[in-house]
C-alpha cells in the first residue's frame, strides 16, 4: 500500500478557488483502479493550508493514475508544500 500525505499552502483568499479546481481530480482519482482514499481539503485551523491524503493499493496503481502534478495555474498558486510518499509494510486496526 502507498500513502501520499502532507499539505500545501496557497493565498488564503484563493484557497476556495484552488479547492474548486481540484474537484474533478478527486472525482477521477476515486474511480481509478487501486484508489482506496483520495482527499484534498481545507485545513480547519490555518486559512492558507490545504491537506492532501491519498491511499493506493500499489505503486503501479498510483503511477497509472498519476501522469502529472498540478496544472500550471494550480502550480503558480502554491506558496509552499510538504507532501510525502509512504510505503506501508503492515496494517491493522487502530
Amino acid at each position: 500500500m502507498i500513502i501520499i500525505a502532507g499539505w500545501i499552502t496557497v493565498d488564503p483568499d484563493g484557497r476556495n478557488e484552488y479547492l474548486e479546481g481540484c474537484v474533478a481530480v478527486v472525482e477521477q482519482a476515486r474511480t481509478a483502479l487501486g484508489c482506496l482514499e483520495f482527499t484534498i481539503s481545507a485545513d480547519i485551523v490555518e486559512d492558507s493550508r490545504i491537506n492532501v491524503y491519498e491511499r493506493w493499493q500499489s505503486e503501479a496503481d498510483l503511477m497509472t493514475f498519476r501522469q502529472s502534478g498540478p496544472d500550471d495555474q494550480q502550480q503558480v498558486a502554491i506558496r509552499d508544500a510538504s507532501v510525502r510518499r509512504y510505503e506501508v509494510v503492515s496494517e491493522g486496526p487502530a
